[in-house]
C-alpha cells in the first residue's frame, strides 16, 4: 500500500468525549443520524465540540430524504455524506451535489461484487461492513479474502468489528484500493462513548 491507511472514528455522540478522539488526528469522525440507532445524534452541539477539530466530518444516513440530508449536512457542517441503507445510485448521484458520498454496502459470502458498477462514478468511497439484518453494524467481521473480488476504481474504507489487535493483519492486506478502516463498536465504553484508550493502542499500532 502505497499512502497511510487512513482511520475513520464513527458512532461519537458526547461532545467531550469526541475533543479527546480528535486529539487522536483520525482523518474522519462519523455521527449517526439513523433514529433506530443507538448512537443517534439529534443535538448540533456535538459539531461545535469538534470546531478545532481536523479531522472531516461524516454524516451517516440511512434511506432517509434528500432534505433531511442537507439539513444535517448545514447543522453539522458535514464534509461527507455515508449512505448505509438502501440507495440507489441515481440518489447517490444527486447527493453528491450537496457532498461527496460514501456508500456502505453489507458483504456476505454471497455479495456480488459486480453489483457496485453504476456506483463506482458517483461515489467518493465505499465502505464494506458485516452483513446483517439490521443497518447498523453488526461488530462482527465478514471473510476479508471476499475483497479480492472487487476490482473497481473506488477506494474503499473497511469495517465490521475491527478490534484494536486486529492493526496488524489489516495492514498486511495488499488489496489497491484499500484506503482505512472504519472503527466504532469494538472501541466503546458505551454506546456513543470511545474508550481513548483502546483508540490510542490501535492508532499507536499505524505508527500515528
Amino acid at each position: 500500500m502505497n499512502a497511510p491507511l487512513k482511520i475513520k472514528v464513527c458512532g461519537n455522540k458526547e461532545p467531550e468525549n469526541l475533543v479527546q478522539v480528535c486529539a487522536l488526528h483520525p482523518e474522519f469522525i462519523g455521527f449517526i443520524f439513523y433514529e433506530e440507532s443507538k448512537r443517534f445524534v439529534s443535538k448540533p452541539a456535538i459539531g461545535f465540540a469538534a470546531t478545532d477539530c481536523k479531522a472531516k466530518r461524516v454524516g451517516v444516513f440511512v434511506n432517509a430524504s434528500e432534505g433531511e440530508i442537507r439539513e444535517k449536512v448545514d447543522a453539522f457542517n458535514l464534509d461527507f455524506v455515508q449512505l448505509h441503507g438502501d440507495e440507489s445510485p441515481e440518489f447517490c448521484e444527486s447527493i453528491s451535489q450537496i457532498r461527496p458520498v460514501f456508500k456502505a454496502f453489507q458483504i456476505d459470502n454471497n455479495f456480488n461484487f459486480n453489483t457496485l458498477t453504476n456506483y463506482l462514478s458517483v461515489c467518493y468511497m465505499f465502505l464494506f461492513d458485516t452483513a446483517s439484518k439490521s443497518y447498523g453494524g453488526s461488530g462482527k467481521k465478514f471473510d476479508w479474502g471476499l475483497l479480492s473480488s472487487y476490482k473497481g476504481s473506488v477506494p474503499f474504507l473497511l469495517s465490521g468489528g475491527i478490534v484494536p489487535t486486529d492493526a496488524a493483519s489489516i495492514k498486511e492486506l495488499e488489496h489497491p484500493m484499500l484506503a482505512g478502516v472504519d472503527i466504532n463498536s469494538q472501541f466503546e465504553i458505551e454506546h456513543g462513548i470511545k474508550d481513548i484508550n483502546k483508540l490510542k493502542e490501535f492508532f499507536k499500532q499505524f505508527e500515528r
